[in-house]
C-alpha cells in the first residue's frame, strides 16, 4: 500500500495566530510520513537520537535537535518510541501571522533573513540548540501573550546565532503546484517505506506516471540530487543510526540498510560521513559516554 501524500492542515485554535504543542511519551506526535504545509515550523527535541529528513537530506542526529523548516517544504516526523527524547516541542506559524508588512520593518531584518535561509531547512548546533531549546519549552508555561513575544525573541536570536547548518544547502526548488508537493511526497514516502528493498528507477517512475527520463530530470531538478543518490543517502543514514544503537555486527548494518554488497557498503560510508563504519562507531560510542 503506498503512502499518500500528505498536506497538513494546520488550524490554529480561535484567536491565535500560530500553534504550540508539545509532545511526550504519554502524547506522542504521530506525523511520521512525509508532508507538507505553508507554515513555518520551528521543532526542538530534548534529547534523544533519530533521523532527520527533510527536502532531499537525510542526517542523523544526537542529543535532541533544533531545527526550523520554510513554507511548503516536505519534512518527516523527526520523532517515535525510539527515539528515546524527553519531549518535543513544535511552533508553527505562517510568514505573514503578524500581518503582511510586519517583517518588513528595519528592526526584522535578520528575522527576514533567517526565513529565507529556512527556505531550506536549517539545523541549529551548540549553546543555541540548548538556550533556545530551554526557552521553547518554557512556552508550554506562558501566557498566549508572552508566547507570541517568546515566538519574536526567539526568531531574533537565531537570526543573529551563527551555529547552524543549511540541510538542503545545494537548494530544493518545490514549485508550488499541487501536483508537484503530491509527486515528490509519494516518492519521498515510497523510499522511506521501502529503502531496504531494491527500487528500480522504472518502478519509482512507473508509480508517479512519468517515463524514467522525465523522472530523472525532474526529481533532479527538484532536489539537486540523482534518484540513486536520494536512496543511497537514505540506506547510509539508517546505516548510521544502526551502528550508534544496536549491538549488531556491522556486517548485519549492512544488510539490515539495503545493501547486498560489503565493500560498496563501506566504500560509500565513508564518503558518506568521512570515517568507515567501525571508527563512526567507536568514536560515537565515545562521544555518547563523555
Amino acid at each position: 500500500m503506498i503512502p499518500k501524500p500528505t498536506f497538513e492542515v494546520i488550524e490554529p485554535d480561535f484567536g491565535h495566530s500560530y500553534t504550540y504543542q508539545q509532545f511526550d511519551e504519554h502524547r506522542p506526535n504521530k506525523i511520521g510520513v512525509w508532508h507538507y504545509h505553508p507554515e513555518i515550523e520551528l521543532v526542538y527535541v530534548n534529547g534523544g537520537s533519530g533521523k532527520r529528513q527533510i527536502g532531499s537530506h537525510v542526517s542523523y542526529y544526537t542529543d535532541g535537535d533544533l531545527i526550523l523548516i520554510g513554507s511548503n517544504l516536505p519534512h518527516c516526523g523527526f520523532t517515535d518510541v525510539l527515539t528515546g527524547n524527553k519531549n518535543e516541542s513544535v511552533v508553527q506559524m505562517k510568514q505573514d501571522f503578524l500581518g503582511n508588512d510586519f517583517f518588513n520593518i528595519p528592526e526584522m531584518k535578520k528575522i527576514q533573513s533567517l526565513f529565507q535561509i529556512a527556505k531550506g531547512g536549517v539545523a541549529f548546533t551548540g549553546s543555541t540548540k540548548k538556550k533556545i531549546g530551554e526557552k521553547i519549552e518554557i512556552m508550554e508555561y506562558q501566557t498566549d501573550f508572552q508566547r507570541l513575544l517568546s515566538i519574536l525573541n526567539i526568531l531574533n536570536e537565531l537570526g543573529n546565532s551563527k551555529e547552524y547548518q543549511v540541510l538542503n544547502a545545494q537548494g530544493f526548488s518545490l514549485q508550488t503546484e499541487v501536483k508537484d508537493n503530491d509527486r515528490i511526497n509519494i516518492v519521498f514516502n515510497y523510499v522511506k517505506t521501502n529503502f531496504k528493498e531494491e527500487i528500480t528507477l522504472e518502478e519509482i517512475s512507473d508509480l508517479v506516471s512519468m517515463t524514467v527520463p522525465s523522472f530523472c530530470r525532474y526529481f533532479k531538478k527538484i532536489t539537486n540530487k540523482t534518484f540513486i543518490q536520494f536512496v543511497n543517502e537514505c540506506r547510509l543514514v539508517h546505516a548510521s543510526k544502526l551502528l550508534a544503537e544496536k549491538p549488531i555486527s556491522i556486517t548485519e548494518v549492512c544488510f539490515e540498510s539495503g545493501f547486498n554488497n560489503f565493500s560498496h557498503f563501506n566504500k560509500s560510508f565513508k564518503a558518506f560521513t568521512g570515517q568507515n563504519p567501525s571508527e563512526y562507531r567507536n568514536e560515537l560510542k565515545s562521544v555518547l559516554q563523555s
